[in-house]
């Protein structure tokens, strides 16, 4: 049996839409510090057409009262789960699954739907424990092994997934875009 996790320090989740501000430049620097500095995939792939989409809705977990940027994920083209990175000393909260559950909540807000992401190959049991299911097998995307996972949220107030949502997290605040 494992340990349980620390409690994570207080946070806020925030949000914008499109690739202008401070919040989604924060959102962009804890991508290139996950993705690009630790996990070595090419700077040039890490922004793309989905960045400045006005569809794509961008999440930034940041600490109180510092405001430090610790995580963030990305919902691309409304149904399209993408980009999450959670920063490496963080990760022993379980931030990730927080953003994840902030995202679907904002899917159920809008009437829920099906819900994709590419998973890197080592993610896959995290993603299985919030509902996904994988589809085909391993692909490359940018250089990394992925496989195809997906989940159907319904709207809110519906049945909603088993896994609760962890920490002292402040609404998502439709201001700071």
């Amino acid at each position: 049996m494992s340990a349980p996790r620390p409690t994570p320090p207080p946070y806020e989740i925030v949000q914008c839409t499109g690739d202008a501000g401070p919040i989604w430049q924060q959102c962009f620097d804890v991508r290139v510090e996950v993705f690009h500095n630790e996990q070595g995939f090419p700077l040039d792939t890490e922004r793309d057409n989905y960045d400045s989409d006005p569809c794509s809705l961008h999440l930034l977990l940041r600490l109180k009262p510092s405001l430090e940027p610790v995580g963030t994920i990305r919902l691309a083209a409304r149904s399209k789960l993408s980009r999450l990175a959670v920063r490496a000393p963080y990760r022993k909260y379980g931030l990730g699954r927080v953003l994840v559950q902030a995202l679907h909540d904002a899917v159920r807000a809008r009437g829920g739907g099906e819900i994709v992401a590419h998973s890197q190959t080592q993610a896959l049991g995290f993603y299985q424990k919030l509902g996904y299911v994988q589809e085909g097998g391993v692909f490359d995307e940018d250089g990394g092994p992925h496989v195809l996972v997906r989940v159907k949220l319904p709207p809110s107030g519906e049945a909603l997934d088993a896994a609760p949502q962890r920490g002292q997290a402040g609404p998502v605040d439709a201001a700071a875009a």
